[in-house]
């Protein structure tokens, strides 16, 4: 059995495929494969083990041989689903092993744009760390603040354990459903969508990117929002609009971004975000540490080999196709 990977990835993954007498491919290439390319690939492999890689209808429907697709990724909206269920190839993703870690890069985020880190570091760099003027370039504190969570999952539950602890902030959410054991372990309270705008000092999204929360975050939204709140987006760029962000921060719409996602990515380096001094931008690093990174390479490459041993795939997406 073969399993070809668009990337290459941590040891840990790779082994556990070798250890299970699979084959393995590895684009090395610093380049997105094209379409034509992983068709081909994909065509004379038996699974794809994709990182980062846009799968569509035209991928699915030229290989119906693959027995599996695992994704090393929480997300999957850069996969046709609907399409990969028609051709009867399941498809998994890689929930929980990277909540700690993509908490840990919103908190962050929040904590960096609060004081203005990454504009006051820029500074030093230009030469500019001069005359001490004590009115200049003050940041906002966040004891006691309100946190708004979009998306109460796994993620979003670690952000918030993270702000109460620390910050004693007080947490408000809004869900397609409700999450009572949430409510009952942080104290957290279910809010309308207008409220979360209206009532949060940091507003963290935490929702998967669908047709529903694509520009979700507006200039509408943002006007909703309090002129001192923080904007924190560690989820999906498409989620919110970037030049209408641009434009809140501008004009004292809200006070402050954090963004770990960006559209497009990856981001222009002369793109207007970055030289705000309340704005913090990170490269899609949510997952990247040494243990997340090695626990979503395991978890998909098992996800693999429960596929090509003809088992039900542990995190499949898509369970309709084995109806």
């Amino acid at each position: 059995m073969k399993v070809f990977i668009t990337r290459v990835i941590p040891e840990a993954g790779r082994k556990l495929l070798l250890d299970a007498g699979l084959t393995l491919t590895e684009w090395k290439e610093k380049r997105n494969l094209t379409t034509e390319e992983l068709i081909g690939h994909c065509q004379g492999h038996d699974a794809l083990l994709s990182v980062s890689t846009s799968i569509n209808a035209e991928i699915l429907q030229a290989c119906p041989n693959l027995k599996a697709i695992a994704l090393m990724s929480v997300g999957f909206d850069n996969v046709d689903v609907a399409a990969a269920t028609e051709a009867g190839i399941p498809v998994s993703n890689t929930p929980g092993v990277l909540s700690g870690a993509t908490a840990d890069a919103a908190f962050l985020l929040m904590l960096a744009t609060s004081r203005k880190a990454f504009y006051q570091h820029k500074k030093i760099a230009k030469g500019e760390w001069g005359f001490f003027e004590p009115t200049a370039d003050l940041g906002i504190e966040l004891n006691g603040a309100t946190l708004g969570v979009f998306g109460l999952g796994n993620i979003g539950i670690e952000m918030a354990r993270k702000c109460v602890g620390a910050y004693g902030m007080r947490v408000i959410y809004h869900n397609r459903n409700r999450n009572w054991e949430a409510e009952q372990k942080l104290n957290a309270h279910y809010v309308s969508f207008e409220e979360l705008l209206q009532q949060s000092d940091v507003l963290s999204v935490h929702t998967a990117l669908t047709p529903e929360t694509k520009g979700k975050f507006d200039r509408s939204t943002f006007e909703q929002m309090k002129d001192t709140a923080i904007f924190v987006n560690t989820a999906r760029g498409g989620i919110h609009n970037e030049a209408d962000l641009l434009s809140a921060l501008k004009e004292g719409l809200i006070w402050g971004a954090g963004l770990d996602v960006t559209s497009p990515e990856p981001m222009d380096q002369h793109n207007e975000l970055l030289e705000l001094p309340n704005v913090s931008v990170l490269p899609h690093i949510g997952s990247a540490t040494v243990q997340t990174r090695d626990a979503m390479a395991m978890l998909a490459a098992k996800n693999i080999i429960a596929g090509l041993n003809g088992d039900q795939l542990p995190n499949v997406i898509n369970p309709e196709v084995y109806s």
